[in-house]
């Protein structure tokens, strides 16, 4: 089943002789339960493409389909209910609320959409993160490895159909930037979760099912990682 493609995705800043093509032609297929890595160097595209997919900004042209729908031809209103129902986002600075505890923090997309709490999915999430002792504590009083964790299970805790994960370990160190991979590999194998994973490591990349390259705007390599096991 195809989760998410775009079609002839392009997106420009500027006008006549100032105009910069950030993103050219675009067409890419990702199927239920993959995990796809997007690299390319700085300026390449691949940060503009993922605010893109995230509809956290608007192409200059062509389309975007999460499941069956254009994104693209939603209303702001329509878009923003539909990103948090549908899309996890995961950033490299975590992006918690500093004035709620690790609970809230996690559930906060399905207390704004008022939803009602799967706590059975809530317990499992937390333990299979390792956060089940953590839950009333601050995100001040976790270190920064905890925190994704927060950010990851905020991400998993209302089914979304896509996860875009935006340089997740950036900010993190050797040991944690494992840990974190693994929480990924996890998440995509138990809950068949979709994930794609913007990255500029290249070794983190490789333990992707898929690798797509970009470069100058426009994809320029389609191929397979590692395939991990369990």
């Amino acid at each position: 089943m195809k989760i998410l493609s775009t079609k002839k995705l392009c997106k420009q800043y500027g006008k006549e002789q100032n105009v910069v093509h950030a993103l050219k032609n675009i067409n890419i297929e990702i199927e239920k339960g993959e995990f796809v890595a997007i690299v390319g160097e700085s300026g390449s595209g691949k940060s503009t493409l993922m605010h893109m997919l995230g509809a956290v900004d608007i192409p200059s042209s062509g389309s975007i389909f999460i499941e069956d729908t254009d994104i693209t031809s939603l209303s702001q209103t329509k878009l923003a209910i539909f990103r948090r129902r549908k899309v996890g986002l995961i950033y490299q600075f975590y992006n918690l609320i500093p004035t709620i505890n690790v609970r809230d923090n996690i559930l906060l997309p399905m207390l704004l959409d008022s939803r009602e709490v799967d706590e059975e999915r809530y317990e499992d999430i937390i333990k299979v993160l390792g956060l089940d002792k953590h839950q009333t504590h601050l995100p001040s009083e976790l270190s920064g490895g905890q925190q994704q964790r927060v950010s990851i299970a905020r991400s998993l805790i209302y089914r979304p159909s896509i996860i875009l994960a935006d340089e997740p370990t950036g900010n993190l160190d050797r040991k944690n930037t494992e840990e974190i991979m693994a929480l990924l590999k996890m998440s995509n194998k138990k809950y068949n979760q979709t994930i794609l994973m913007i990255t500029h490591n290249e070794k983190l990349a490789l333990e992707a099912d898929r690798i797509i390259t970009i470069n100058d705007g426009e994809i320029v390599k389609n191929t397979e990682g590692r395939l991990w096991k369990y």
